[in-house]
């Protein structure tokens, strides 16, 4: 507990409000919130999500991925997912310290430190698991570097390594693993997405994906909703109206032409699609959400 307190404070004396906050350390950001936050759309890309206090949701699909100061979350490919803070006030925030994943030092690692744990190759995108003693303590370090600027660029690389090693040792490392492996169907599946990503506004026929994964399209349908609860099309929609939201609330663009730009010709469909995602027409939604603060990321 002296540890997680510890950890709290110096996130909480590195933010400044309520927000998403870049750091001098490489791939690492701070998250701070005040207050509960209603569920809002995000991608979560491969990343280390630590919690120092308070609690977040993060739902993908129909399936609720809760974590806390007990338990880390990681996304090992690109995700849609709808995020809210469910535990947080303004005597105690939530806090989070968001690491991304490198892809080269966690291969490299997994070479070095093979996994008996077996896991399906289309285990979901996003893993809940236990934060030992020995994660805490790597990511302790890393933080406190933000409190001694001259030490980051001789030693954040070596705790951050650490903490990649915590991660592929740990309890639930079969996933991570599995993103370390450039022949495993997860990254088939995140390569897939990565193109998706690219060309959302486009058609997008699934052959294409398929292609990309190098899987038959029957093969990369059933793998990719076994990763990310969803089809390849119901992903696309999800990019679409997550895009289309920003454009109308920080561009000011009116529905039909933030529609037009994700790739709709049919306004109509458009806001149907946009409504049941959401709960409310494009122009409405946007409307409140321009009045609102915007809520913290990951």
């Amino acid at each position: 507990m002296e540890k997680l307190a510890r950890l709290a404070d110096i996130l909480a004396r590195h933010t400044h409000g309520d927000g998403a906050f870049d750091t001098p350390l490489a791939g690492v950001s701070l998250m701070r919130t005040s207050t509960p936050t209603m569920p809002m759309p995000v991608v979560y890309e491969p990343t280390l999500c630590l919690v120092a206090q308070g609690r977040k949701q993060a739902m993908l699909g129909t399936t609720a991925y809760v974590y806390d100061a007990a338990n880390y979350l990681v996304a090992s490919v690109d995700l849609p997912v709808m995020g809210s803070v469910i535990e947080a006030s303004a005597d105690k925030p939530y806090l989070c310290l968001r690491l991304n994943l490198d892809m080269t030092a966690l291969s490299d690692l997994a070479l070095r430190h093979p996994s008996d744990e077996k896991l399906p190759d289309d285990s979901p995108g996003l893993s809940v698991n236990r934060t030992t003693p020995e994660l805490l303590d790597a990511a302790l370090r890393l933080a406190a570097l933000l409190d001694t600027p001259a030490d980051i660029d001789a030693l954040a690389p070596l705790f951050t390594r650490e903490i990649l090693y915590r991660l592929l040792t740990g309890p639930g490392n079969g996933v991570v693993h599995q993103m370390a492996r450039a022949n495993s169907r997860l990254n088939a599946i995140a390569r897939a997405i990565v193109w998706l990503r690219a060309h959302y506004a486009q058609e997008c026929r699934i052959d294409d994906m398929a292609d990309v994964a190098g899987m038959s399209r029957s093969t990369f349908h059933t793998h990719f909703k076994g990763v990310t609860s969803m089809s390849p099309l119901e992903f696309r929609t999800q990019l679409r109206m997550q895009e289309a939201r920003r454009l109308m609330v920080a561009e000011g663009l009116d529905a039909a032409s933030a529609g037009y730009r994700v790739g709709y010709e049919s306004p109509s469909q458009f806001s149907r699609d946009y409504a049941r995602l959401f709960g409310a027409p494009p122009a409405r939604d946007a409307s409140r959400l321009r009045s609102e603060a915007p809520a913290a990321a990951h």
